[in-house]
């Protein structure tokens, strides 16, 4: 009988189907044993040789993904090292098999899940991610200390969509692309190391769906529409033809999208526009530009300072910056100072964990807090723009004197430069992210200090409708076509405008095909995305004409509801299945 899914998040597109792959859960059944004296170092010396054997898996996956995947990836496994030498997790459970005489397996159960509860309950997407990543270390160690083999994904016979409670970054590297079709897990997120993983594999994958692995058994058909975040199981013959007809149709519009690659984007009334790309690795510099995008819209640098316990040097993030600034030439790349909540440094900085950390120190806060790292990420960023087209851009702004404090010391570092006889971009550009309505509402004064604006709708959206979009109870106000969204993107960039400065888009929004014509309408300069929807959203643009996108930005600034505006989008979006 076939039954249809509630959708999950659409982690990695792609249409698949196949047969299921039922995952079982690891819940260790470990029970509490005294030991006797005499025992003792007999446990220590058991957790140790845990320790080692865990330690040689995590090398073996790390070289591995390394090769596959990049350094970027492979740091995950390089944390994951880290965390097994973490005096506290490591001293911690030595002193208390030590202290209350039991078994070695129990007490570091306990330590493990007091670290992984202080990751969860974290208020931060990210940091909740990271929680999982170090439970999945932690069965690693009880599979070597309870002398159990993890199953391995890598070894498998035949094709399958593996169905999971939770897929590990461990467990994704190992699947072999030509025998997991794809995968589906109830839990997961858009930020996971494992949705990340998946997306770099080209394996389409569902995440989110709670609890799939109560509705799916072994062996059961299903469709995996990744695009949309559906899965059906045991589809009729009518619906498998459906979605294999659809799959060939995306192959086919993919194909043609392709064609646009080197055209511009240009109105039919010849109004052109950059269409760039949001990166977060280096290594995502060759997707940009297969996909046809015009230079990096937005590089989010603090990929360089996560999955480690030290700050990255100087010298570091300057040949992180001149390797991309070449290899993205001529085209221009933006890149994004140094963009963490204060929760995300702790190891490094000292900060504390912060109650509300999206009201935090982040962004700017921070680096205007810790001038000195601020200064080193400037100071890199400038001897590399010898090298290129490279701007600079500040996130998180919610006052004018924030934008003055960081020009401020980026003129002290020009300065410092100068005197030391180094090489830079005297001119190089310099921006400001508009992601809170105090930012949105004094554009126009904010414009007047930097050379262009770059709207993070992301933040915008939630700042401005008061929702945790992590926040399953409320996620259904995150809204990019409320009304106060659409005015205060249109405010910004008419003020921009007025004072000469460009204007683009760097958040979710300027990658969504039917709100393309409403951005083109309001006057957006730059549209700034992921890779892949560069050549959708360019077909949409050139089919298009500047008194439509405006006649369209009219009507809907009339309407007072989501829904009316939706409502009348999807009867104007001609394109909507392409």
């Amino acid at each position: 009988m076939e039954k249809i899914m509630h959708r999950g998040i659409a982690a990695s597109p792609g249409i698949v189907i196949g047969q299921a792959l039922i995952l079982s859960q690891e819940d260790f059944c470990i029970k509490k044993r005294k030991i006797q004296d005499d025992e003792v170092e007999h446990e220590v010396a058991r957790f140790q040789e845990a320790l080692n054997s865990t330690k040689m898996e995590l090398i073996a996956i790390r070289d591995k993904v390394n090769s596959r995947l990049g350094s970027k990836h492979a740091s995950i496994f390089e944390a994951y090292l880290l965390v097994l030498d973490d005096p506290m997790l490591v001293k911690e459970t030595i002193d208390k098999v030590r202290k209350e005489k039991m078994n070695v397996e129990f007490i570091f159960s306990q330590t493990i899940s007091k670290f992984v509860h202080v990751f969860t309950t974290m208020g931060d997407e990210y940091l909740r991610e990271r929680g999982q990543d170090i439970q999945d270390l932690g069965k690693r160690v009880l599979h070597n200390l309870l002398g159990e083999k993890k199953q391995n994904l890598a070894l498998l016979k035949s094709e399958v969509i593996v169905v999971a409670n939770d897929l590990t970054p461990s467990d994704t590297v190992q699947m072999r692309e030509e025998k997991i079709l794809g995968f589906i897990t109830n839990m997961g997120g858009k930020t996971s190391h494992t949705a990340i993983m998946a997306q770099s594999l080209g394996i389409p994958a569902i995440v989110g769906l709670k609890d799939i692995t109560n509705k799916i058994q072994n062996n059961d058909e299903i469709i995996l529409d990744g695009y949309e975040g559906i899965v059906i199981i045991n589809p009729t013959k009518s619906v498998l033809e459906e979605y294999e007809k659809r799959n060939k149709k995306y192959t086919e519009i993919k194909k043609q999208l392709n064609k646009l690659k080197d055209l511009p984007a240009v109105t039919k009334d010849g109004r052109e526009v950059r269409l760039v790309a949001n990166i977060e690795i280096p290594d995502e510099v060759d997707l940009v530009l297969e996909y046809g995008a015009k230079g990096i819209g937005l590089f989010r640098t603090e990929f360089i300072f996560l999955n480690r316990t030290d700050l990255p040097s100087e010298e570091e993030q300057t040949r992180i910056y001149r390797n991309i600034a070449k290899k993205i030439a001529p085209y221009s790349i933006v890149l994004r100072t140094l963009d963490l909540g204060g929760d995300k440094l702790t190891d490094q900085l000292g900060t504390t964990i912060e109650t509300n950390p999206f009201l935090g120190l982040r962004g700017i806060r921070l680096c205007l807090k810790y001038p000195d790292l601020f200064r080193a990420q400037l100071r890199a960023i400038l001897q590399a723009s010898t090298s290129g087209k490279l701007k600079i851009m500040y996130p998180m702004i919610s006052t004018v004197e924030e934008v003055r404090k960081a020009n401020h010391i980026l003129e002290q570092v020009k300065e410092e430069l100068k005197k030391e006889h180094i090489d830079f971009d005297a001119d190089i550009e310099v921006g400001a992210m508009i992601e809170t309505p105090s930012a949105a509402l004094t554009a126009d004064v904010i414009a007047r200090e930097v050379d262009f604006l770059s709207i993070g709708t992301n933040d915008l959206i939630q700042y401005t409708i008061a929702v945790d979009r992590g926040n399953e109870k409320v996620a259904y106000l995150y809204e990019p076509l409320h009304p106060a969204i659409l005015r205060q993107i249109k405010y910004v960039i008419e003020a921009g405008h007025r004072e000469g400065k460009q204007v683009g888009m760097c958040g979710e929004m300027a990658g969504e095909p039917e709100l393309t014509q409403i951005l083109l309408g309001m006057g957006l300069d730059e549209f700034s995305m992921g890779s892949a929807a560069v050549p959708k959203i360019k077909k949409i643009i050139r089919e298009s004409t500047m008194n439509q996108a405006k006649e369209l930005v009219n009507k809907i600034l009339e309407m007072p509801t989501v829904e009316a505006i939706k409502k009348f989008i999807k009867q104007n979006h001609t394109d909507e299945e392409e």
